[in-house]
């Protein structure tokens, strides 16, 4: 049994939906096997037409490869108190991410075990607001009303009559606003869905941190386990969005790989893949885990969290923001550095990021003895 020390969190469940795994055991076995789940974007996600590899247009891109989970977006509506009417309009994030929580608790043994439900938090890392719902509410305004003021404008003659049609055919062609699509236009209540359906009463909250934001989410649960505010936390990150728009904004500036090949910190390295999936872990203080008799996983013995304050560029990473973050982390966790045995990077795949990252971690992690052979390097 490991000794618990007051600062030390369980992990006690898990579960997960990432491309090529439907779960948890298939994510591991893939990662074992070195599995690679990239490919080409599914035809029911976006038109072909907005792929071009040689266009810098604003309304096309560049990239056309990625990490999807489409065989796996099944969603039993009746087994969460959702009418199977409103599945067709709701954001999948929120639905997905409901089912996976589910799993979690059940991972951790509280499917139907008795806990304290109102000392039970639910915090998520949900970083994209450019989702289909909001596609679907901006078509719906606003783009009718375009396409008729452009024929006003180029077809001379046309009545109002034609005009009121072309708008009707237009907005025949999306799928009707309804209160569950409406909902999804709520980041927030992609957690809160999850305390409503599991009736969990705990701070239940979404944060947006970038690529950061599951880390975050599972600080912020950290925080709160050992400010005895919860005893128990699901916490993790959702991004199930591959609308046409969030590619768009990735290929103007330019951080697409053009080659459709990811690979972080390599030279040939030119840029990032996207990516989506649900990962949820169920957190609890390590002395009430043993005492519990919980399964623990893993034991998260410190997190650290800093920004990186003024730098030339807000996409520029800056080495002593990431330098400070792992400091907290590792002075929290009362390690010292060379204990690490494994460190999983961000890696971004993009010049600028990569070489920051890799500063930052030979710097931190170097052997003292090398300390000055590496400054000279630098």
């Amino acid at each position: 049994m490991i000794r618990a020390v007051p600062a030390d969190i369980a992990i006690v469940g898990m579960e997960c939906v990432f491309p090529g795994a439907g779960d948890l055991a298939a994510f591991r076995s893939n990662l074992l096997g070195g599995f690679d789940a990239i490919r080409q974007v599914p035809e029911a996600r976006w038109e072909r037409v907005f792929f071009d590899p040689d266009s810098d247009a604003p309304d096309r891109v560049y990239a056309d490869r990625g990490g999807f989970i489409d065989e796996f977006a099944e969603f039993d509506a009746l087994a969460f108190g959702v009418m199977p009417v409103n599945v067709a309009t709701g954001e999948p994030d929120q639905l997905l991410a409901l089912q996976v929580a589910a799993r979690a608790l059940a991972d951790a043994g509280y499917g139907d075990r008795e806990f304290d439900r109102s000392r039970c938090s639910v915090i998520l890392g949900r970083g994209n607001y450019l989702n289909p719902g909001m596609a679907r509410l901006t078509q719906m305004v606003r783009s009718g009303q375009q396409i008729v003021e452009c024929l006003r404008t180029l077809v001379p003659g046309i009545t109002e009559a034609q005009l009121d049609a072309v708008r009707t055919e237009f907005r025949g062609q999306l799928v009707a606003p309804t209160a569950e699509g409406v909902i999804g236009l709520v980041p927030n209540l992609t957690a809160s869905r999850i305390s409503s359906r599991l009736d969990l009463q705990g701070p239940s909250y979404t944060v947006d941190a970038a690529c950061a934001s599951s880390l975050v989410a599972v600080d912020q649960a950290v925080a709160d386990l050992l400010s005895h505010r919860t005893d128990m936390a699901l916490a993790g990150g959702v991004h199930l969005t591959h609308d046409i728009s969030f590619w768009a904004v990735f290929s103007q500036l330019g951080a697409l790989s053009r080659t459709g090949a990811i690979r972080p910190f390599d030279a040939s390295a030119d840029g990032l893949l996207m990516g989506e999936g649900i990962g949820m872990v169920v957190l609890k203080r390590l002395e009430d885990a043993q005492q519990d008799d919980d399964r623990v996983v893993a034991v998260i013995k410190g997190t650290g969290v800093a920004s990186d304050g003024r730098e030339a560029s807000l996409m520029t990473p800056r080495v002593e923001g990431q330098m400070l973050a792992l400091e907290r982390a590792w002075a929290m966790a009362g390690l010292p550095p060379e204990s690490v045995g494994l460190v999983e990077a961000h890696g971004t795949a993009t010049p600028v990021g990569d070489a920051a990252e890799l500063t930052t971690l030979r710097r931190f992690f170097r052997d003292p003895e090398d300390s000055q052979a590496l400054d000279d390097e630098e």
